[in-house]
């Protein structure tokens, strides 16, 4: 198995040559990040490569998990 590393390098080089693609391999299909990417993709490549790029490395979708699967606790 891949570590995590190698994972996010490829992940990196696939945003590069084709953003969306980068982003839906790592948040899946229709989530907001994908979407974000295939429209700033259709505007232009150097936004959508750049989204893509921070998409990937900075926001966690973990965080995002968290905050719609929690139980409320009454």
């Amino acid at each position: 198995m891949a570590s995590d590393g190698c994972c996010l390098f490829l992940e990196i080089i696939i945003a590069i040559l084709l953003p969306p693609l980068g982003v839906f391999l790592h948040y899946g299909c229709c989530s907001l990040e994908f979407c974000i990417s295939v429209l700033l993709t259709i505007l232009g490549y150097i936004p959508g490569m750049i989204y893509a790029i921070y998409a990937i490395t900075v926001v966690s979708p973990e965080r995002h998990r968290r905050d719609y699967y929690e139980p409320i606790v009454a």
